[in-house]
């Protein structure tokens, strides 16, 4: 893939520093964005030993003014050919609720749906005046099946997908390329919020070399491991009380 300048949001860890490490080569920059500074340099470190160019910026992506003047200042440099969206947040109902709370919902769709909207925009663009250029957008097989343990993080998730598909048809003339990966349970920081069982789980790595094998191919969706997907995308054909059965083994709740 011939990619010199990438950016790449959650990046501190799981999937996001996978794929940095990943993408790391000489003659690639690579502008990491995250929340944890520390781990950010231990990523970068990473990348520059293997002769890629790295830059690191802590921010909330919702802090869409200091975003854009991050972004900018990466563009002014060599336009940017790739952006992976990979932030965002894995919540839900606690142990003693049924349903999670109002606060919680509204900052999962913020951050997973509506802050990843704003960031596609603040790198579009660019990439529309140059025909060329491509976007990962990392949603989750939970955009295929609704977790009833996380229903705001289930409909962001769907969301992703709705929006990132769309995206690909509207933009594919002009030489972008947008597609969506649909991971299920990988071994993340993340994901150890998730008290309950995590069938099927994979490391970081394995799913960062799926995502990219994808790109390659210019998939519309990245879903995997195969078998969780394939059935993910069945689910909604199939009767109520059959779909409940099937997710009674999977029943979670989130972790502090």
């Amino acid at each position: 893939m011939e990619f010199k300048t990438i950016v790449i949001t959650g990046a501190s860890s799981g999937i996001g520093a996978a794929l940095a490490r990943a993408l790391a080569a000489p003659g690639r920059t690579l502008a990491l964005l995250g929340r944890n500074t520390e781990r950010l340099e231990a990523v970068a470190g990473a990348c520059r030993a293997k002769g890629a160019i790295c830059s690191t910026t802590s921010l909330d992506l919702s802090d869409t003014a200091r975003l854009a003047t991050v972004l900018d200042e990466v563009g002014r440099v060599s336009s940017i050919d790739l952006l992976i969206a990979n932030a965002g947040i894995l919540d839900g109902r606690s142990a003693d609720d049924a349903v999670e709370t109002a606060s919680v919902a509204r900052q999962v769709l913020e951050t997973n749906l509506l802050a990843t909207v704003d960031l596609v925009h603040v790198v579009l663009p660019a990439m529309r005046r140059n025909g060329r250029g491509s976007i990962v957008l990392v949603a989750s097989l939970a955009s295929l099946v609704p977790l009833p343990d996380a229903p705001a993080y289930s409909a962001s998730k769907a969301g992703l997908l709705s929006y990132g598909l769309a995206l690909r048809d509207a933009v594919a003339a002009e030489g972008i390329r947008v597609v969506v990966a649909c991971p299920g349970f990988v071994a993340t920081a993340m994901a150890g919020r998730h008290l309950g069982p995590r069938p099927g789980e994979i490391s970081a790595d394995d799913a960062a070399k799926r995502i990219l094998a994808g790109l390659r191919r210019n998939k519309a969706m990245i879903g995997f491991p195969l078998v969780p997907f394939w059935l993910s995308r069945l689910s909604q054909l199939v009767p109520e009380a059959l779909r409940r059965r099937g997710m009674r083994n999977t029943r979670f709740h989130v972790g502090p």
